[in-house]
């Protein structure tokens, strides 16, 4: 195959992005919620699936120096085909004549090792994109193929709930978990043949890597400030990971599958609204004051799980506005904050420490936090009303979630612009009114 052209790639880059949502929205989120109900986890189990995503993150610097000797490309469609073929594994689940301790290894076997194939995966895919999409543009590609990506997921999501529900009462949710776990694996051999048809960028030669060069995740003042923050965000956040949130709206709230799928369908709808004005906002502002804004703004949404009670849903349907919009902004500006501060001779191991700081960080917290639901008390009184351990959890990550903002006020991020700035920049676009280009220091 010939050069393909960066526009054509970056076209079929948003295509495969939003066909991976579905490949994800089939066995993950909400369906693996269903797996962890349906095989009886107990909560250390489901701390411990909470988990492997991001202790996996621990073989981000040897899959760096992969991707440095092999090329992003090439590394990234090699691991990605491996984890495409993954839910195979759990389509055979629910027949196979095995103790019911046996299948709940199998899962967790899953989880892992579709955690460490993402992570050899994703550290070349982003790697790749650096050097693909151009760095005028990048904050506004990745904000518009954010919402089309965030539509497949909703989409995904929406259609994987309604099918669970529906096969709740039949008593055949090993069936319809059977048939998502193929319907994954197809729309994985789609992907597949989407990243086979774009380009690999700007090629930049490399020397072939030393071991010193592990230490280039961290050398940088830049990168280790950039780095102390995003490890404590995802402890934070880890500390009551997505996999409690979705357990406490189905068990102790009593809402349905398709309930918990319209959460998330609404979080991806307010991303797809949002994603490009804050793309647009990174690419004119720096990612520095977005991901202060969005963070210091998702540390206040466990009041809404707190307020929450089983028939009162409404404070979940606001959280789910309230974080959609927040979540669009910090999950770009995490995204961006990396490229803008790594170096192109150390880019691969610099990105690799940050995911690795951060998933180590998320997976220790993610134990903890099944360990601490184990321990409390299944019920108690918070501030006179009562409260499931799992709120607890969450009242604890948001504190948590304030001090790792707090953090974010010590990046150095060459070019951004204040918070501050950043409100200015958006009343003048309310007002229809084109700001200048970002110039001025933080």
């Amino acid at each position: 195959m010939g050069t393909v052209p960066v526009r054509s790639s970056l076209r079929i880059s948003t295509w495969e992005g939003i066909a991976a949502e579905l490949v994800g929205a089939c066995v993950t989120g909400g369906v693996l919620t269903a797996w962890a109900l349906y095989l009886d986890l107990s909560p250390f189990l489901i701390g411990v699936l909470g988990a492997l995503p991001f202790a996996a993150q621990l073989a981000q610097l040897p899959c760096a120096w992969v991707t440095h000797v092999r090329g992003s490309k090439r590394t990234a469609v090699a691991a990605l085909r491996a984890s495409r073929s993954l839910p195979l594994l759990l389509a055979a689940l629910p027949f196979v004549p095995l103790p019911l301790a046996a299948k709940q290894i199998v899962l967790l076997v899953f989880a892992g090792l579709w955690a460490l194939l993402g992570v050899a995966g994703n550290n070349a895919w982003t790697t790749w994109m650096a050097a693909l999409v151009p760095p005028a543009v990048r904050g506004r590609y990745f904000g518009l193929r954010t919402a089309f990506c965030a539509a497949g997921s909703a989409l995904g999501s929406l259609g994987a709930g309604l099918v669970l529900d529906a096969a709740r009462p039949r008593g055949t949710a090993g069936g319809m978990l059977c048939a998502l776990s193929v319907a994954s694996f197809v729309f994985g051999v789609v992907t597949l043949e989407l990243l086979q048809r774009q380009g690999e960028g700007r090629a930049v030669p490399l020397p072939r890597p030393q071991l010193r060069d592990f230490s280039r995740a961290w050398s940088d003042r830049r990168v280790r400030r950039a780095l102390a923050f995003h490890a404590a965000w995802a402890a934070a956040s880890g500390l009551a990971t997505p996999a409690f949130y979705n357990i406490h709206l189905v068990g102790n709230l009593h809402a349905g599958f398709a309930q918990l799928s319209v959460y998330y369908t609404a979080l991806a709808v307010l991303r797809i609204v949002t994603a490009p004005l804050w793309g647009k906002a990174i690419d004119r502002a720096g990612s520095k004051p977005v991901l202060l804004a969005c963070c210091f703004g998702l540390s206040l949404s466990p009041i809404l799980w707190l307020v929450a009670r089983d028939g009162m849903l409404w404070p979940i349907a606001i959280d789910a506005v309230f974080c959609g919009a927040l979540l669009a902004g910090q999950s770009l500006a995490s995204f961006s904050l990396p490229l803008a501060v790594s170096s192109v001779e150390a880019r691969s191991f610099q990105l690799a420490g940050f995911a690795t700081a951060a998933g180590a960080a998320t997976a220790v917290a993610s134990i903890a936090g099944g360990a601490l639901v184990h321990a409390l008390p299944g019920h108690t009184v918070l501030f006179g009303a009562p409260a499931h351990a799992a709120q607890l959890l969450f009242l604890a990550s948001g504190a948590l979630r304030i001090g790792a903002a707090a953090l974010a006020l010590r990046i150095e991020e060459p070019g951004a612009r204040t918070v501050r700035t950043l409100g200015r920049m958006a009343l003048r676009s309310a007002c229809a009114e084109e700001p200048g280009p970002a110039t001025s220091a933080a």
